[in-house]
């Protein structure tokens, strides 16, 4: 990432990438702005996964965290994680064990039609990048959701959603590059097939995203 003011037309990159989508009857979204900051969000004191509103109707800008209150974590191979006390995860209430062939493993597709739009994510993943303290181009950054849609996560609950930094071996202005994709669409595969059970795929992606395969005999 590089260390510049971000012009308006950056806009045009602030779109929500590497939640993998597939095509789905869009909702009648519209945004709404509330851009006052909010405090980090923990995990609930047990340490379950919060569980957002779900998909709306209509999508608003949501608050963030206060600039400067959160901080990356990185493992040994330089692979970024989110703080979690700030970006615990947050679960969809519309995506259930025993509803998955009507949600995300619906042939027809699910992830799409609930997204929210750019309008929404643009001025979120600006505010939830003084939140992180992150002053790089956020043209090489991902506002990734850490439960991404296909896995069941909420579309738009703060405590889901962080600026990802790229990976080791980006190149500079090369856009994201983010091989958690990669991770998602496994998971994804395995939830569906039955290999693995919704939740132990949300909380090992919630806990840490570069272990999670591993931690579910995922291949």
């Amino acid at each position: 990432m590089l260390h510049r003011h971000i012009p308006a037309a950056a806009f045009a990159v602030l779109a929500l990438a590497g939640c993998s989508s597939s095509p789905a009857p869009s909702a009648a979204i519209s945004a709404e702005t509330n851009l006052q900051p909010a405090g980090p969000t923990a995990a609930a004191s047990d340490g379950s996964i919060p569980t957002g509103p779900g998909p709306q109707a209509r999508y608003t800008v949501q608050k963030q965290p206060a600039p400067g209150t959160c901080h990356f974590r990185y493992t040994q191979a330089q692979e970024p994680l989110p703080d979690p006390a700030c970006t615990p995860g947050a679960l969809s209430p519309a995506v259930t064990q025993s509803n998955l062939a009507q949600t995300i493993c619906n042939p027809s597709g699910y992830t799409k039609g609930i997204r929210p739009p750019v309008s929404v994510t643009g001025p979120e993943k600006i505010a939830n990048a003084a939140s992180y303290g992150d002053k790089d181009s956020l043209h090489d950054a991902e506002y990734d959701h850490l439960i991404s849609l296909e896995l069941g996560g909420d579309p738009n609950d703060p405590r889901n959603l962080w600026v990802e930094p790229p990976s080791p071996g980006h190149t500079p202005g090369g856009g994201p590059n983010n091989p958690k994709d990669q991770v998602e669409s496994k998971l994804h595969t395995a939830i569906c097939s039955g290999q693995v059970q919704l939740r132990d795929a949300q909380q090992a992606i919630a806990a840490d995203w570069t272990t999670a395969l591993t931690k579910l005999k995922v291949k």
